[in-house]
């Protein structure tokens, strides 16, 4: 499902505080936080995640549209505040049913509710990323491959034991006598 954050009303649910560095607190805040929604959703759901910041408080210099680790963040300077760019996002929205809008606000969510998508309360739903995140997502880990090569001698092990269990197991071919015979290439 595709997440409509609104930036600032969630952060300020959250226990995340700026670390010392460099630029001002609002910034590091800010960063600490879309760090946090990167580790803490899985890669294909970033894709389809767009935070809404109010523009007070942009960083000086970027574009009013960015991308951090596959997440679009929007800073709203045209807008009054962030919920109007949130409603005009959410107006411009061609599948609003798979949409989630996360946000605390009334005005966010009776938007979201006009246009048939899902809102959850920002409070809920960063108490439950952070369970989930505690936990370990099984989703997020049934889809992640082994990045590491087996040894020689462990692949040659398993060879052998996959390939002991099949001819022990006579069911190499699981269909009738010439079936599809003539299909193949003599």
């Amino acid at each position: 499902m595709a997440l409509l954050i609104d930036g600032y009303n969630l952060l300020h649910v959250t226990d995340i505080f700026a670390e010392a560095g460099p630029g001002t607190d609002l910034h590091r805040t800010r960063l600490a936080l879309l760090n946090f929604l990167a580790a803490s959703i899985g890669k294909r759901e970033r894709t389809e995640t767009t935070i809404v910041f109010d523009a007070a408080g942009a960083p000086p210099g970027l574009p009013r549209t960015l991308v951090h680790d596959g997440m679009t963040v929007h800073f709203a300077p045209r807008h009054s505040d962030a919920d109007e760019m949130i409603e005009e996002l959410l107006e411009q929205c061609t599948a609003p049913r798979a949409l989630v809008v996360v946000s605390s606000d009334h005005r966010v969510q009776r938007a979201a509710r006009h246009r048939g998508a899902t809102f959850v309360d920002s409070g809920l739903w960063y108490s439950d990323l952070r369970a989930a995140r505690r936990k370990g997502d099984p989703a997020d880990q049934a889809s992640t491959k082994p990045v590491a090569d087996l040894p020689p001698d462990e692949l040659a092990y398993w060879l052998r034991e996959f390939d002991e269990a099949t001819a022990e197991d006579d069911t190499t071919n699981p269909f009738p006598p010439g079936y599809a015979d003539d299909l193949r290439e003599e």
